[in-house]
This record gives C-alpha cells, sequence and structure tokens, in this order.
C-alpha cells in the first residue's frame, strides 16, 4: 500500500478520525476481509469509496487523487484539527455554543426542517402534511460549493433501519429540491406511489430502475421495470445527514 495510492490516503484518513477498518466496512456495506482486501490490492469500487469518504467525513476527490483539502467542511474537520496540533486524549476543540435566539452570522443561513414530513429508511411512510418547525442552521459557502440552493433546501427525519449504518433510524437529512436528476449510486429522496423513501437510485438498461438500501441482508434491491419506475418520483437528492449515537 502506498502513501500516495487512493488505498494509502484512505489509511491516512482512517488514523486522522480513529476509525477502524471494521467500522468503514460496515459504513460501506462490506464484510471486513473485503476491506481488508482493499489495502492489500490497492483496490476498491467507487460506490465504497464513496461510503467511505462520506463515513470519514474527507473530500472524495482528494482520496481519489491527493487534490484540495483533506476535510474541506469546518463541521467534520475536528479531528483533523486535534491530529494537527498532536493532541492528547485530554485535548478539547473549542465549539460556540447556540441556541433559536442566536443571530446569524454573516455566512450562515437556516434552512426548514419539516416536522410532519417523515421519510422512511424502511417499508414506507405515508406522505403527511408539510409543517414547518424549527429550522437548522448551515454555512452559506458550504452550500454555495456543493451548488446548493439554500431556497431549495430542506430537512426531514428518517424512520427505519434500511440505511443503517450510514443513515441511523432517527436521522435527520438535508434535501436538495432542485436536484432531481438521477446520478447512479447517489442517495434521493424519493416519492414511491405515495409512501416516502430515502434509498440510492441507479438507472437500469431500458430505463428501469435500482432502488438500493444500505443494509441488503433485510432489504434486497427492487429493481423496477420502465413501467414500474413511472411511479417513483425523485424529490431530491441528500446532501447531508446527521448521525449521533
Amino acid at each position: 500500500m502506498k502513501d500516495n495510492s487512493v488505498t494509502g490516503r484512505l489509511w491516512s484518513a482512517m488514523q486522522d478520525v480513529g476509525v477502524s477498518k471494521a467500522e468503514l466496512a460496515r459504513a460501506a456495506n462490506v464484510t471486513p476481509q473485503a476491506a481488508g482486501k482493499w489495502f492489500k490490492t490497492n483496490s476498491i469500487s467507487r460506490e465504497s469509496l464513496d461510503a467511505c469518504a462520506k463515513r470519514l467525513g474527507v473530500s472524495i476527490k482528494w482520496l481519489i487523487n491527493g487534490e484540495g483539502d483533506k476535510f474541506p467542511e469546518n463541521v467534520v474537520s475536528i479531528s483533523k484539527k486535534k491530529h494537527d496540533q498532536s493532541s492528547n486524549v485530554d485535548s478539547f476543540v473549542e465549539l460556540d455554543p447556540w441556541d433559536s435566539k442566536t443571530p446569524l452570522n454573516d455566512d450562515e443561513v437556516e434552512v426548514p426542517f419539516y416536522m410532519e414530513v417523515e421519510l422512511s429508511a424502511g417499508n414506507g411512510s405515508e406522505v403527511h402534511l408539510e409543517t414547518e418547525g424549527p429550522k437548522l442552521r448551515f454555512s452559506k459557502s458550504t452550500l454555495r460549493r456543493h451548488g446548493i440552493d439554500p431556497t431549495h433546501a430542506a430537512c426531514v427525519k428518517v424512520s427505519g433501519n434500511s440505511m443503517e449504518p450510514v443513515i441511523p433510524d432517527g436521522a435527520t437529512v438535508g434535501i436538495d429540491t432542485a436536484n432531481t436528476t438521477i446520478k447512479d449510486g447517489d442517495m434521493f429522496a424519493i416519492d414511491w406511489s405515495g409512501a416516502l423513501f430515502v434509498k440510492t437510485l441507479t438507472r437500469r438498461p431500458g430505463g428501469g430502475l435500482r432502488i438500493r438500501s444500505f443494509n441488503l441482508d433485510e432489504y434486497p434491491d427492487e429493481n423496477l421495470t420502465v413501467q414500474e419506475a413511472q411511479t417513483v418520483r425523485v424529490i431530491g437528492r441528500v446532501f447531508w445527514y446527521s448521525v449521533l449515537r
């Protein structure tokens, strides 16, 4: 395994964040043995690499070719800061507390959180009336860097275990409702015959659609024909999710 290889950079990020091979295997939905082969053969699929990047909070561009920042987001750079400072286990990173009354700074925007819209990561939830509740704060520059217009962003709650271990039951996801173009293997919020889901989508030859969960043991792939695919409406691409365990 070369340090300047894809798997070399992956290993470096694992050390920075403190994630084991077993944890990364769960995030990529592969066996620990398969994850071990990544580093022995210096070979990893793009789908697995995307999942690893999300779990580690690192830039996929940096993982692939070493370009750009390893940790591009302030939210996920805490481990990097601790590593760069050669901190020990007793070191802390200063965080700025805020509540709903704290004024927005120049680089912040509030994104609505819909309380009565529930996206299922299981067998589906019926569509409820969208009642806007509290708002979540995001960095304008971060959204802009990812091509997301704040006026088309919304956050909703996920229920069920079909997207575990990446998105656990009760997590919140951010959806870009302006991005409804299917990119193979990417994660989307969808309305499937009147029920809401968050799943990964892949186009199939002839116009069909594959709907995949991360928890394949309990939720096998749904391979839809071109006619069945017409019952699926893409609500938007999932651009962010919260995970507190």
